[in-house]
């Protein structure tokens, strides 16, 4: 069993790589991060000549992106995921507000394959059956100004 104190400390590093990887995040997705990158490459680029364009040159380069590319992975992950349990609060907040919504539908993400694949011809019916009815609708709206038309030309 852990100590307060150890929770603290979890608690902490959290809180720390949380901060860590959204001002990672939106940094690295800036324009400015963008030019720094294809200032860096055509940097590597133009030292080539210097360097003999040598093994060691490629390698530089190589082993650098792929770091890069390797922590980005983990940044990334962990901001996506933080940002997909939030809008799932908010749509679960949303359902549970709206009168006649199915509340049921919460914990829709914790269902099965399966049951979703369900849900979603279920809901498909539901469309097709409301598209159905609003195509009826303007129908009958069009015959209704037809027919009025009609009379007020009659008289």
């Amino acid at each position: 069993m852990r100590t307060p104190e150890e929770n603290g400390e979890v608690f902490l590093m959290k809180h720390a790589f949380r901060r860590f990887a959204a001002i990672i995040a939106t940094t690295t997705g800036s324009p400015w991060a963008f030019l720094l990158a294809v200032l860096v490459i055509l940097a590597w680029g133009v030292s080539g000549p210097l360097f003999n364009f040598s093994d060691t040159w490629q390698l530089v380069i190589n082993t650098s992106t792929t770091i890069v590319t390797f922590l980005m992975v983990f940044l990334i992950q962990n901001t996506q995921n933080r940002d997909a349990v939030t809008i799932q609060l908010k749509l679960d907040e949303l359902l549970r507000g709206v009168a006649g919504a199915r509340t049921s539908l919460v914990d829709l993400e914790n269902l099965s394959d399966e049951d979703i694949a369900l849900l979603r011809k279920e809901f498909t019916r539901m469309q097709i059956s409301a598209a159905k009815r609003e195509k009826e609708a303007a129908v009958d709206s069009l015959e209704e100004i037809d027919s009025a038309r009609n009379s007020s030309i009659t008289r």
